[in-house]
């Protein structure tokens, strides 16, 4: 079904498993390194150490969130550390490239990785010219979707209209507070089809062929 997005201005991207699939398991590698750090952090043996690194994502939203709150990690320290993996999975989509170049207005990537993250998986997908701006773990004070303050701040901070803007995700639960801030919603990946949250207006396993067949207001 064609979707009807002719009131959007603003285009606000999640970046991880959303600008590329989830398929390359390109997260899995950062997800290790995450693991990796909580068992410095712990001292505890790997099991366990993944078993307290997903509890941390559950009730804090990122596993820094965790280790800030319970262990007192500098994040910066995190940060670069974790994210310091091989990009060879990540293959650039020139459809999806031409298909967000294409869409009428701004277009913003609001992300819980780090800035120098979003920063190296943009260029490598050949998108970070696209992109007006990124609002990263940084800007948020380390605050992770989907805390509401966060959503209320990168929409103070680009002056958005919740209303014409659209924000596209892998994670359901991020897309929560967007619905209540009035945003158009779109979950992405594998999984969208299976949703029945209320709060999601569409969903798509193809996010260019999704830009590409949607209504779009008129440049």
């Amino acid at each position: 079904m064609t979707a009807d997005l002719t009131h959007v201005e603003t285009w606000l991207f999640d970046l991880d498993n959303t600008l590329y699939p989830a398929e390359c398991e390109f997260m899995a590698l950062i997800e290790g390194k995450m693991t990796d750090f909580m068992e410095k952090a712990t001292g505890l043996p790997r099991d366990e150490a993944r078993a307290i690194q997903k509890r941390y994502y559950t009730e804090h939203g990122t596993t820094l969130a965790g280790l800030m709150a319970h262990h007192g990690i500098e994040p910066k320290e995190f940060l670069d550390e974790v994210h310091d993996v091989s990009m060879d999975c990540l293959t650039p989509d020139p459809a999806l490239r031409a298909a967000i170049e294409a869409l009428p207005g701004r277009r913003l990537v609001f992300t819980n990785g780090s800035l120098g993250h979003a920063d190296r998986v943009l260029n490598h997908l050949g998108l970070a010219h696209l992109m007006e701006d990124v609002f990263a773990i940084e800007t948020a004070d380390y605050l992770p979707k989907p805390a509401m303050a966060t959503f209320e701040k990168v929409v103070a901070r680009h002056a958005l209209a919740p209303p014409a803007t659209a924000f596209f995700e892998d994670s359901e639960k991020n897309l929560a507070p967007a619905a209540l801030l009035g945003m158009t919603t779109v979950l992405v990946g594998a999984h969208a089809a299976a949703s029945t949250a209320p709060f999601v207006h569409h969903r798509t396993h193809d996010l260019a062929g999704f830009l590409t067949s949607a209504r779009l207001k008129e440049a």
